[in-house]
């Protein structure tokens, strides 16, 4: 819950009021992936469904991770056609991984 959060907030602060361009999100798991947001809510879910150890929990967490994981996907094609500079390194939604 607390990357989720955290990472809400990274986003949040990207723009003034009034701006309506794109940036790279920095800080926090977006040093890492491109869709930290992303990554803290399916880790918050497959964390409840772990506590709870329940079918409705796990099938909630696996269809979390089938709409929000191409969700990171193609944000992260995005940023990277748009964005030059935008860091090579980073992977779309596991760190180190994918």
């Amino acid at each position: 819950m607390g990357i989720n959060i955290h990472s809400d907030l990274l986003l949040r602060q990207l723009r003034k009021p009034g701006e309506v361009t794109y940036k790279i999100p920095q800080g926090g798991l977006f040093t890492y992936v491109s869709g930290a947001n992303y990554f803290g809510e399916i880790v918050e879910w497959f964390g409840f469904a772990i506590a709870t150890w329940s079918l409705p929990a796990f099938t909630f967490a696996f269809f979390t991770l089938c709409c929000i994981g191409p969700r990171a996907y193609h944000h992260h094609r995005y940023y990277l056609k748009t964005f030059t500079d935008y860091p090579k390194s980073r992977k779309a939604l596991i760190p180190f991984v994918f």
